[in-house]
């Protein structure tokens, strides 16, 4: 059996090249071609993997009959929780990638986004209210990309 412990902390830094990317790189071509690609999350997902089918049972309870106990009782199970953390991850990084792809598309300045980015690994709710006005701002009137 894996460590949970060491899976959990596998999951960010196998997520960290690409946020890396996307923050202080922005408009490179490598990391317009990797922030495009969903295959960012793969070996996420199969840390996910590794962490989530020894808790199978307990994780399928928890998400078919959803309940606060049986999260609880998912999250006290240090596999658990680092299956919770692996998808929070995978599922952060997607959200990542489609901001920064989108702030690409509409022209908003790195300034701006390599923030929203950050904010997004920490806690991907806020920046997501964030940036859905900054969004809709923006395509209410349209503009050229700024270049980098």
């Amino acid at each position: 059996m894996t460590d949970p412990a060491l899976l959990f902390d596998l999951a960010f830094l196998l997520a960290a090249p690409v946020w890396l990317l996307m923050i202080l790189a922005p408009g490179r071509r490598v990391t317009d071609r990797v922030a495009a690609s969903p295959l960012t999350v793969l070996p996420v997902l199969a840390v996910y993997l590794l962490l989530a089918v020894p808790v199978l049972p307990e994780l399928w309870a928890a998400v078919s009959r959803p309940d606060l106990p049986g999260f609880q009782a998912l999250t006290a199970l240090p596999n658990g929780a680092a299956a919770l953390w692996a998808q929070v991850i995978a599922w952060d990084l997607l959200l990542g990638q489609w901001i920064y792809r989108e702030s690409r598309r509409l022209g908003l300045p790195p300034f701006l986004t390599s923030p929203l980015l950050v904010l997004t690994i920490l806690l991907s709710p806020f920046a997501l209210l964030l940036f859905l006005p900054l969004r809709a701002a923006r395509r209410a009137r349209p503009t050229a990309p700024v270049p980098l």
